[in-house]
């Protein structure tokens, strides 16, 4: 399964909505990088992403973007190939 990465902070609501949604697809283990608790972390995410809000989601080295991307995505049928893809 492909290494799930995602820019987070402690009381986003859209976070946890995508965490729930990776879990649901089998998702293990997500690298979270809080951008709350390190705020270096978030330059470093609008130079990665070219956006300034949380979550900002990596799949493998594919950018997915925010929640509602990930939602589009898994509606689409592309989540489940993207996290299997290695």
């Amino acid at each position: 399964m492909n290494k799930v990465q995602m820019y987070t902070t402690q009381v986003c609501p859209f976070c946890i909505r995508a965490k729930a949604l990776l879990k649901q697809r089998g998702v293990e283990s997500i690298e979270e990088i809080r951008v709350d608790l390190e705020p270096s972390q978030r330059n470093l995410m609008i130079e990665r992403t070219g956006r300034r809000t949380v979550p900002q989601i990596f799949i493998g080295d594919t950018h997915v973007g925010g929640c509602d991307d990930l939602m589009a995505l898994d509606q689409r049928g592309g989540l489940q190939p993207l996290l299997q893809k290695s």
